[in-house]
C-alpha cells in the first residue's frame, strides 16, 4: 500500500532463517516462533532485546526520514525510483539482533560493541551506509588498538582473524592494519591461543614485522614462530610456499639475542634446524666482541639485530640466558630510531662506552646530557639471570633512565652483584618490590667474607617487600643489616644457603621487618636468638620491642637444617604459628610433642622429611588441616607401623588412623607427596581418593610399593608429572604402564630400585619428559640402548646415568646429537665413556651443571680450561681424579668475569686390596672444592666425598 506523504513512518520487517527459528523454540518458551511483534523505534528506550530476539517475525515502526538521512542504503531505496520507495513494508534480511542495535545507534542510543558483535556490526554498517555506526566501529577497535590499560576488553584470537579476513575483502588496509596491531602489542597473550596455529601467514608476517610488536625476550618470538610452522606443517604437509614462509618468518628473528639453551634445545625442529649454525655463529660472535669494539663494527644504518624489542606496551623483559649481552646491546635498545639517522652515532656511543672506569659524573653527564635514552614506563619486569657479561653499575644508571616503573628484577646466578650492587638497586629504582638474586649453594661454607660495604649517611627506604638471596655465601652480618634497614616493608625473605649469616644477624633483620610473613632459612644459622626475635622475647635493635609478635602473622617458614635450637623454643615458636600455610622442618629435631602444638588450620604445605615424627602426630596435623597439597615425610622411620615384636608390618597402611584419609579427602586434595617408611600399596589405596589431581610423588626408602601400586598410579594419578622412586621393586610392565599413560610426565627417577626390567620399557614416546635419572638401575645399557632412549625422549634437559657399565665412548656423540639441549649431566661409573676423553661432549654447548666421575681415565688435564670456553652457561663441575689422563686438573683462572663456573669439587679415590690380593672397588678419601663467589677464590680439601 502506497503513503500519501514521505514524512510517515516505514515498517521494518526482518525475519529468523529456520535454524535460529528451530534453536529459539528450543530454548524459549515465551514466544512461540511463530509469533510476530511489532515495535516501535520510538520506543526504544523500553526494548527488551532478549524478548523481542525470542519471536520469529519482527516488524519495526521507524521514521522514513530518519533511514534517509542516517543511512545511505535507505536513501537510495526510499529516495530513488525503486518500486520500494512507495511502500510502507519493506522485508530486510539481516541478522536480527545486529539490525536492531543498527536501528538503535541510528537514534543516536549507545550500543555495546565487543569481541564478537564487532564484525556484524561493522558489516552492516558498511552495507547499510550508517556513518554514526560506522564511526562507532572504528573508533572501538582503534581506542583497543592503542589500549595501554590491563583492564580494557580483549579481541578472542578467532574473532580477530576473521575481521582480517573481512577486511582484505571489503575494508581496505584500516581494519586489517589494525588486525596486525593488535596482534602485535598481544603477541604474548595470543601465541598460547588454541587458534594461533590458523593465523593467516599474512597476518602474522604484518603483525611481526609491525613496530608495536611485543615480546618478553627474542626466545618468546622464535618459539612462537615454531609452534605456528609446525601447526601449518600437519594442517597443509610440505610446498614450496611453505618453505619460503619459513624462511620469510624465521628471517625476522634477531639470532643474536636468543639463548644459547634456546638455540641448542631446538637445532632439530623443522623449521629452525637450517637456521642453528647462523644462530650459534651471531651468539658467539657477539659474546666475545667488547662493548666498544662492537659500536666500531657497525655500519650506519640502525643495528636491529643487536637491539631488543622494546615498545611502549612491554611489561616484561627477559634476559635470562643471554650470556652474551653487554652494556652496547642494552644502550642501543633504549635509543629512539632517529638517533641512528645522525652519521655520527657511533661515535658518540663510543665515547659513553669506551671506558667503564670514567669518573661517576661525567659518565652520567654522557649518558643524561648526550644520549636520549627513552623511557619506558610500562615495563614492570626484569629477569637478566645469567647475564654475566654485564657491568651492573652501568645497568642500574641505564635501567632508572628506561625504566622508572620497575618492580621486579631476577638477576640469579651472577656472580659480580654484590651488596653495595643491591643498595644502589634499592635507591634508584623506587617503586622496586621484588629483587631475586639466587646463586648456586655452596657445598661448604666459606672460611671467610670480605668487608665490602660500609654505609655512611642518611639512605631513603625503599619499597621492596620481597628479597632472595639465596645461595649467597658472599654476604656477610653487615651486608644484610646495611640491607634491612633500607627494607621496612620487608614481607619476604630468602636467605637460604647464606652461611655466613650469624644467628644474631637473622635476629636483628626479623626485628626490623615487622611486617615479615614469610621466611626462607635453610642451612643457615637461624637459631635461638631469631626464634626470640620471632616471639618478641629478645631486642636486638636496641629500639623499643613491639609487644606483638611476629610468629601469629608467618604465613611460610621454611627451615631445613637448622641445628642447634632446642625444643622448648621449637615449641615456643610453633605454638604461635596459627597462620602458617607452608612449613618445612626437614632435618630437624622437631618432636612429636612440638608438632603436635601447632595451631593451624590453613596449612598447604608440610615438609618433616628426615625426622622423627610418628604417624600419630601426623594424624593430628593432617586432620586439622583438610587443605594440604604438598605433604613431604620422606625418611621419617617412626612413621612406621610396628608390630608386637618390633618388625615391620606392611599389612597396614601408612598411617593406621582412618582420619588422616577422612582429612585428606575432604579437601581440595593432594598436589604434591613425598613419602617413605611404611608406605604400600594400601596406603596409596586408601588414599587414592585424595591423589586424582596429585602431580608429583617421590617415594624412598622403607616404602614397599610393588608392581600393582606403579601400575595403579597411571589410573590414580593420570596429571603426575614427576615419579621419583627410591630403592623400590620396578618391573617393564609397571614401567610401561606409567610410560604410555601419564601424558603429562616431565620428570622420571630411578635411583637403586630392583627388578627385572630392560630397553623395553623405554621405547615408548615420551616428548613431554625433562628430566631423566636411571642410577643403579640400567646395568645393561649400552650405546645401542642409549640411543633408543634420544628418540623416545628428545627433549631431556637433565640427565643423570650412573652404574650403565656397558657405555663407551661411542656414547659422546649419542649423546650430544641426540639432546645437544641439555642443561645438565651426570655419568657415574658408565664403563668407559671418558677413556678417549670428552671432546664429543662439547656439542652440548647450553650445559651449566656437569658431573663426570669413574668412566675412564681419558680426561684432559686442560679440561676445566677448556670447558670454560666449550661450555659458557657452565656454573658447576665435579670431577674424580681417577679419571685424570695425567693425573690432575689445572684450574680456571682466578680473574673475575673470565668464566661462569663458581663452583668445581674434585674427588680423590684410592684403591684396597683384600686379603687375597685382588683390587676392590675405589675407596673415597677426599674432595677438593673450589669456588668463587664473586668476590673470593677459595680451595678447601674436605675428608668427605661431596
Amino acid at each position: 500500500m502506497a503513503l500519501s506523504s514521505l514524512d510517515e513512518f516505514v515498517i521494518l520487517v526482518l525475519k529468523k532463517d529456520h535454524c535460529l527459528q528451530h534453536e529459539d523454540a528450543s530454548s524459549s518458551s515465551s514466544a512461540p516462533p511463530s509469533q510476530v511483534i511489532s515495535i516501535s523505534a520510538s520506543e526504544i528506550v523500553s526494548w527488551d532485546l532478549s524478548e523481542i530476539l525470542a519471536y520469529a517475525s519482527v516488524k519495526i515502526r521507524v521514521h522514513r526520514t530518519r533511514l534517509i538521512e542516517e543511512s545511505s542504503y535507505f536513501q537510495g531505496l526510499l529516495s530513488g525510483s525503486f518500486s520500494e520507495s512507495g511502500l510502507d513494508h519493506i522485508s530486510v534480511d539481516w541478522n536480527l539482533e545486529t539490525f536492531l542495535n543498527l536501528v538503535m545507534c541510528l537514534y543516536g542510543y549507545a550500543i555495546d560493541v565487543t569481541s564478537t558483535s564487532f564484525l556484524p556490526l561493522f558489516e552492516a554498517a558498511l552495507y547499510f551506509g550508517v556513518e554514526r555506526l560506522l564511526s562507532i566501529c572504528k573508533t572501538w577497535i582503534s581506542v583497543l588498538v592503542s589500549s595501554n590499560d590491563p583492564a580494557s576488553p580483549k579481541l578472542d584470537l578467532s574473532d580477530l582473524i576473521q575481521m582480517w579476513s573481512f577486511g582484505l575483502e571489503h575494508a581496505g588496509d584500516f581494519l586489517p592494519d589494525l588486525c596486525a596491531a593488535y596482534l602485535a602489542k598481544n603477541f604474548m597473550l595470543v601465541k598460547s591461543d588454541e587458534y594461533f596455529g590458523s593465523v593467516p601467514y599474512e597476518l602474522l608476517i604484518s603483525c611481526i614485522k609491525h613496530p608495536h610488536l611485543t615480546v618478553h625476550s627474542e626466545m618468546h618470538l622464535a618459539d612462537a614462530l615454531l609452534l605456528w610452522l609446525d601447526a601449518e606443517r600437519r594442517m597443509s604437509g610440505f610446498s614450496e610456499s611453505r618453505h619460503d614462509n619459513t624462511v620469510n618468518l624465521m628471517e625476522q628473528v634477531r639470532f643474536s639475542l636468543l639463548p644459547l639453551s634456546f638455540i641448542a634445545g631446538r637445532s632439530k625442529s623443522h623449521g629452525f634446524s637450517k637456521f642453528v649454525d647462523q644462530s650459534l655463529e651471531s651468539v658467539i660472535k657477539l659474546k666475545k666482541i667488547p662493548s666498544t669494539y662492537l659500536v666500531d663494527s657497525l655500519t650506519d644504518s640502525p643495528p636491529a639485530d643487536l637491539r631488543l624489542r622494546l615498545t611502549e606496551y612491554t611489561e616484561i623483559l627477559d634476559l635470562s640466558g643471554c650470556r652474551q649481552l653487554n652494556e652496547a646491546s642494552l644502550l642501543l635498545s633504549v635509543l629512539p630510531n632517529s638517533y641512528f639517522s645522525n652519521l655520527r652515532w657511533r661515535k658518540s656511543l663510543k665515547s659513553f662506552l669506551k671506558n667503564p672506569e670514567d669518573d661517576e659524573r661525567n659518565r652520567e653527564h654522557l649518558s643524561y646530557g648526550t644520549l636520549p635514552i627513552l623511557s619506558f614506563e610500562s615495563l614492570k619486569e626484569i629477569d637478566m639471570s645469567k647475564c654475566q657479561r654485564l657491568n651492573y653499575k652501568f645497568v642500574i644508571k641505564c635501567f632508572s633512565k628506561s625504566f622508572p616503573s620497575l618492580r621486579k628484577l631476577r638477576a640469579a646466578y651472577l656472580l659480580n652483584i654484590k651488596v653495595f650492587t643491591v643498595l644502589e638497586l634499592l635507591q634508584n629504582f623506587r617503586q622496586l618490590t621484588e629483587v631475586d638474586l639466587t646463586v648456586d649453594i655452596a657445598p661448604i661454607i666459606p672460611v671467610q667474607a670480605s668487608l665490602f660495604y660500609s654505609g655512611r649517611g642518611h639512605c631513603s627506604l625503599s619499597n621492596i617487600t620481597r628479597l632472595t638471596l639465596e645461595g649467597r655465601s658472599d654476604i656477610c652480618d653487615m651486608g644484610l643489616q646495611s640491607i634491612s634497614r633500607l627494607c621496612d616493608s620487608l614481607c619476604y625473605l630468602n636467605i637460604k644457603g647464606c652461611a655466613l649469616l650469624s644467628d644474631a644477624c637473622i635476629a636483628y633483620v626479623i626485628q626490623r621487618c615487622k611486617y615479615l610473613c614469610s621466611l626462607i632459612v635453610c642451612y643457615t644459622s637461624f637459631s635461638e636468638n631469631s626464634i626470640l626475635a620471632l616471639c618478641a622475647s629478645i631486642s636486638m635493635t636496641n629500639e623499643h620491642m613491639d609487644s606483638n609478635s611476629l610468629a601469629p602473622k608467618l604465613q611460610m617458614l621454611h627451615m631445613s637444617k637448622c641445628e642447634g635450637i632446642s625444643e622448648t623454643s621449637l615449641f615456643n615458636l610453633i605454638s604461635q604459628t596459627q597462620k602458617m600455610k607452608s612449613l618445612c622442618l626437614r632435618d630437624t629435631k622437631v618432636s612429636d610433642s612440638v608438632l603436635c602444638e601447632f595451631p593451624g588450620s590453613s596449612l598447604e604445605a608440610l615438609d618433616i622429611s628426615n625426622t622423627t615424627i610418628s604417624w600419630m602426630a601426623l594424624v593430628r596435623v593432617i586432620s586439622r588441616n583438610p587443605n594440604l597439597k604438598s605433604l613431604k615425610a620422606r625418611g621419617c622411620k617412626n612413621l612406621l607401623q610396628l608390630q608386637g615384636d618390633g618388625r615391620a608390618d606392611y599389612s597396614f597402611p601408612l598411617f593406621s588412623a582412618h582420619e588422616v584419609f577422612k582429612s585428606l579427602s575432604k579437601g581440595s586434595g593432594l598436589e604434591e607427596l613425598e613419602i617413605g617408611w611404611g608406605f604400600s600399596y594400601f596406603s596409596l589405596e586408601s588414599l587414592r581418593p585424595a591423589v586424582s589431581f596429585l602431580r608429583a610423588i617421590s617415594v624412598g626408602l622403607g616404602a614397599s610399593l610393588g608392581e600393582d601400586a606403579l601400575k595403579l598410579l597411571s589410573s590414580a594419578c593420570p596429571l603426575l608429572e614427576s615419579i621419583v622412586l627410591y630403592f623400590q621393586e620396578i618391573s617393564d610392565s609397571a614401567l610401561a604402564s606409567i610410560l604410555t599413560s601419564l601424558k603429562h610426565l616431565q620428570e622420571l627417577a630411578l635411583s637403586y630400585c630392583f627388578g627385572d626390567i630392560s630397553i623395553q620399557s623405554f621405547k615408548f614416546s615420551m616428548p613431554s619428559l625433562r628430566k631423566l635419572r636411571l642410577e643403579r638401575v640400567t646395568r645393561w645399557m649400552t650405546s645401542d640402548d642409549l640411543f633408543i632412549l634420544t628418540q623416545s625422549c628428545p627433549n631431556v634437559t637433565e640427565l643423570s646415568l650412573v652404574g650403565c657399565l656397558h657405555l663407551n665412548s661411542d656414547c659422546q656423540p649419542i649423546i650430544s646429537g641426540g639432546w645437544p639441549g641439555m642443561i645438565s649431566l651426570h655419568l657415574e661409573e658408565c664403563g668407559s665413556i671418558t677413556d678417549n676423553g670428552v671432546t664429543s661432549l662439547y656439542g652440548c654447548i647450553a650445559l651449566e651443571d656437569l658431573l663426570l666421575r669413574h668412566n675412564g681415565s681419558g680426561i684432559q688435564k686442560s679440561f676445566l680450561l677448556d670447558a670454560t670456553l666449550k661450555f659458557p652457561m657452565l656454573r658447576l663441575v665435579s670431577l674424580d681424579m681417577c679419571d685424570a689422563k695425567e693425573g690432575g686438573f689445572d684450574a680456571p683462572e682466578e680473574e673475575e668475569g673470565s668464566h661462569f663456573l663458581s663452583i668445581v669439587k674434585i674427588s680423590r679415590c684410592k684403591s684396597e686390596r683384600c686379603a687375597l690380593g685382588r683390587v676392590l672397588a675405589p675407596v673415597h678419601r677426599e674432595t677438593l672444592v673450589m669456588l668463587w663467589n664473586g668476590q673470593n677464590y677459595t680451595k678447601t680439601l674436605i675428608k668427605q666425598r661431596l
